[in-house]
């Protein structure tokens, strides 16, 4: 399925171009349809809402229904088990002491001559996280609650607003509802797609608008978010997702097939490159990936992906493993190399970096601690892992004594002229006046 492709080549040139068109190009149609999603919510409000979940999601839904009550909350924690709250709990505890340390402060500094300069930092006053609710049998993702919602607790967002897909019954899938709560959601709405995206943004009776809007989503999902940028702040655009494994003649070709699987069996659109420096791995990884798929509830997705978006590249040595993987700026970079440690250093593009045998991709998924909501399709070239950071707002503070304003403003005087803003240096040469005056 996946023949070994020398690097650099034309075909390789071909098979890079083919998988970074995932990317590319989005259909006008599809965002029309967005766009009369988003502006029916607007005019219309908790009525849209209703529609739409009936017409997709819970057909008997009732707009008071939309916002979870307490009662399913205890019967979430009843049904779930202690195990799962324990399990839960292990993983929040991990992902809450590594986001701490991306903790800000404000701050400020003082001059002799009377200037004082500073930024005053403090977290937005909502969020809204975006959970899928899992359909066709798919489980719920319990993981992005975590991700998505513990951030913006350690920022200090005092309301935490989470919407989800209901369930056909109207029901909300009791382990994201024990997540939430773990998590310290203020409120829970029963409402998922564009729709969704809409009511956090713009705001109805029942659903208070927020500030922000982070969570993976669909396609629709996406292009609501990217629609309603601008009127409240938004986590990243993100694409399928997609993982890079490079790896030499000390990596186990069983553990490389299971990792490329891992994420090929996500969408279609997955991405699974393999970035090998000898035949041997390159041709045992790919001889795994056979076995290994036939013994997967979701081997037709992850084959299509495999097909479709995948690649194993032969490279000559680590150097052009390495240019290669910082070309491509992957979403996951493993490195199963004999010393991952000394490869660490020159990666310059990628969402996270596991390494070493013993680093699946999956932990960082889940229990690890940094965040699984990272930047694809290249974007990690520029981009940066979901955190602290994207619930924060940061003042700056400026106070200048007269002192200091009479030192600096010639300066400022002369670039305001400089830039033809003759209003800006009259500004500043009115206080000079004043006080000669």
């Amino acid at each position: 399925m996946l023949p070994p492709i020398p690097y650099p080549s034309e075909d390789a040139e071909a098979r890079l171009k083919e998988i970074a068109a995932r990317k590319l190009g989005v259909d006008p149609l599809l965002v029309k349809r967005v766009e009369e999603i988003l502006d029916r919510v607007r005019r219309d409000g908790d009525a849209a809402l209703l529609d739409y979940t009936r017409a997709f999601d819970a057909p008997e839904m009732t707009a008071h229904a939309l916002t979870v009550g307490e009662s399913e909350i205890r019967q979430a924690y009843e049904s779930v088990g202690e195990d799962f709250v324990h399990v839960l709990q292990k993983a929040i505890a991990n992902i809450e002491s590594f986001h701490r340390h991306q903790a800000r402060s404000s701050y400020f500094t003082t001059k002799p001559d009377g200037t004082f300069l500073g930024q005053i930092v403090r977290p937005v006053a909502s969020a809204g996280l975006y959970i899928p609710g899992g359909k066709g049998g798919q489980t719920p993702l319990i993981s992005s609650v975590l991700m998505n919602g513990i951030p913006a607790r350690i920022a200090g967002v005092p309301d935490l607003a989470m919407v989800t897909p209901p369930r056909p019954d109207g029901s909300v899938s009791p382990q994201l509802l024990v997540a939430a709560q773990e998590v310290g959601i203020s409120r829970i709405h029963k409402v998922g797609g564009a729709w969704a995206i809409g009511a956090l943004a713009f705001g109805t009776d029942r659903i208070r608008c927020v500030d922000v809007i982070v969570g993976p989503g669909n396609v629709y999902v996406a292009l609501a978010k990217r629609i309603v940028f601008g009127e409240v702040g938004i986590d990243l655009l993100a694409g399928p997702s997609e993982i890079l494994v490079i790896a030499d003649e000390q990596a186990d070709v069983g553990c490389v097939a299971a990792d490329m699987l891992s994420q090929a069996e996500h969408d279609p659109m997955a991405s699974s490159i393999l970035v090998a420096t000898n035949e041997a791995i390159a041709t045992g990884a790919a001889e795994s990936i056979e076995r290994q798929l036939a013994t997967l509830p979701r081997q037709d997705i992850a084959r299509e992906s495999l097909q479709s978006f995948g690649a194993v590249f032969l490279v000559n040595g680590l150097d052009q493993a390495i240019e290669l993987a910082n070309r491509i700026a992957p979403e996951h970079l493993e490195l199963q190399v004999g010393d991952p440690w000394a490869l660490l250093g020159r990666v310059e593009n990628a969402g996270a970096v596991f390494l070493g045998n013993w680093t699946p991709e999956a932990v960082g998924d889940y229990f690890a601690g940094p965040n699984h909501v990272l930047p694809t399709s290249g974007t990690a070239r520029f981009a940066s892992a979901l955190g602290v950071d994207n619930f924060l707002k940061r003042t700056s503070v400026i106070a200048y004594s007269k002192s200091a304003m009479e030192r600096d403003a010639p300066a400022v005087m002369r670039m305001a002229e400089m830039e033809g803003l003759e209003a800006h240096a009259a500004s500043v040469r009115m206080r000079l006046k004043r006080e000669k005056g």
